[in-house]
């Protein structure tokens, strides 16, 4: 930060998909920001192999939403203060569960989540697992020190997906340049998902040759109905 001020990783929780309209019902700010902060991505394929060939190929399925993962540091020893004060350890960790990881009643699931840190985006979330590691106790056995893993899956508005779900829906028309080396059924793959309809596209294009398109040609997608 430009002013050497610390920025503490700060997890918001709301009590709607809608986290503009819905209300704000708590939030926990750590007592020690994580050392590392992962965000993972992934692509999912389903392997289908055609009639005659002799390999299988991967068709693109879906991109499922992002997770963040992270460790915290939990500290009731006095070696870090939060806020000036030596914290319990316990209260600290249910602090942090009633945010994270409690039953909300009025929405009959855990909360909705909001993680902020510094001048990154906010990252909407839910809790997907949570693992508590207690390091130091007492002589009588009361922990004073514990690590808790956290992983977060990202939370899109539902009407956002709907929106992106039709943006590139097979119900809508797809305009396409044909540029060099590409064929009539593999356009027609990208576009629907199967190569089966490129003859309802060439008849919808009134394409006599569609075996050999010259690059430069537009060929309209209609929608399947």
């Amino acid at each position: 930060m430009e002013s050497g001020q610390l920025e503490y990783l700060t997890i918001e929780a709301y009590d709607s998909e809608d986290f503009e309209k819905g209300e704000l019902v708590g939030s926990y700010k750590v007592m020690i920001n994580p050392e590392t902060y992962t965000h993972s991505y992934s692509i999912d394929y389903s392997s289908r192999q055609e009639p005659g060939t002799p390999n299988t190929s991967a068709k693109f399925e879906k991109s499922p939403p992002s997770e963040v993962s992270f460790d915290l540091v939990f500290d009731g020893s006095g070696i870090v203060k939060k806020e000036g004060k030596v914290a319990n350890l316990i209260d600290e960790i249910e602090d942090f569960k009633k945010i994270v990881y409690d039953y909300n009643g009025d929405i009959h699931k855990p909360n909705y989540l909001k993680i902020a840190w510094g001048k990154s985006p906010p990252f909407q979330c839910h809790l997907t697992s949570m693992s508590i590691t207690y390091k130091l106790f007492r002589p009588d056995g009361t922990p004073i020190r514990a690590e808790v893993k956290v992983a977060f899956k990202n939370f899109e508005d539902p009407n956002e997906i709907e929106n992106k779900a039709k943006r590139n829906s097979p119900d809508l028309s797809h305009i396409i340049t044909v540029v060099a080396g590409d064929t009539l059924p593999a356009l027609t793959y990208k576009v629907y998902g199967e190569k089966e309809h490129y003859i309802k596209v060439a008849r919808f294009n009134q394409l006599t040759n569609f075996r050999n398109i010259k690059p430069g040609t537009q060929i309209v997608f209609p929608p399947l109905i």
